[in-house]
Parts: C-alpha cells; structure tokens; sequence
C-alpha cells in the first residue's frame, strides 16, 4: 500500500492536508494488465527505473500516458476500513477522488516527474508479483527472439 500526503487549499481556501491511499492487489494488476496492449504490457511489466517509465511512455505516447496513469490511480485509490482489515475501493470514492484538488496535485506531480510516476508503478506492485512480472518479461523476450 501506498500513502501520500498532499496539503492544498480547498475549494473555500482553506488549507487541508490528506493522505491518499493507493493498493492493488495480484488480481487487480493482472486484470489492469490484461486491459493494455501487449507491447505495452511487456514494458510495465519491467519498470524499475525512470528510463523504463520513460520507454512506457514512448510505446504509448502522450495521451496513452495521461489515460494510463490516470486509469491505474482511480483504479489504485480506496480507503482502509478503521479495523485495517480491509482496502475500501468503488467507483463512487474514485469519482469523488477525481473532483478533488489533491487528486489534480497528485496527478500534476506524476504527469511532471518521471521519478515519481515511476514510484508509484513500482510502489504499487506487490512484493510476491515482482519476481512473476520478471518471468513474464523474461517469457516474452525469449518469444520475441525466437520470432
């Protein structure tokens, strides 16, 4: 899970500080995975450096990045349950998430910083899927080399 807190002035000025919190879970990744194409797969499924967000970027281009980015906060975003038991996510909190000015700040960041865009994929993806999005690229490698 991650957390981040953003301070900002509301839409009444006044000034508010929140944590957000993001998670996805192994079969929340796998399905957002299987939602993009697979050249473009292959590539998230190895970021671990800024240049490897950057090459992401490229297979997408600019307006495949924002509607990425976008699409795995709002997907990411939920909030825990006061037992912490549970990750609360729906479509109503993202909606209401994406009304608000610290979503426009946290986006604006991950839009203007490479390094944090490449944090929160990585951020985002869960210690026991690390080695497995590793042997999917190692499996499509070899599949494209053989081709």
């Amino acid at each position: 899970m991650l957390a981040k807190t953003i301070t900002y002035n509301d839409y009444d000025n006044n000034e508010r500080t929140e944590t957000l919190y993001f998670n996805m879970n192994k079969m929340e990744l796998t399905e957002f995975a299987a939602d993009l194409p697979d050249d473009v797969f292959k590539n998230v499924s190895s970021v671990k450096t800024i240049q490897d967000v950057a090459n992401v970027a490229n297979k997408m281009g600019s307006k495949g990045i924002i509607k990425f980015i976008k699409e795995l906060v709002l997907r990411s975003y939920g909030v825990k349950s006061e037992d912490g038991r549970r990750f609360i996510k729906s479509k109503e909190l993202s909606e209401e998430f994406s009304q608000t000015i610290a979503y426009d700040m946290f986006m604006s960041e991950l839009m203007s910083d490479d390094k944090a865009a490449s944090n929160f994929v990585n951020g985002l993806i869960p210690a026991s899927m690390a080695g497995e999005f590793d042997e999917v690229k190692a499996q499509l490698e070899s599949s494209n080399q053989e081709s």
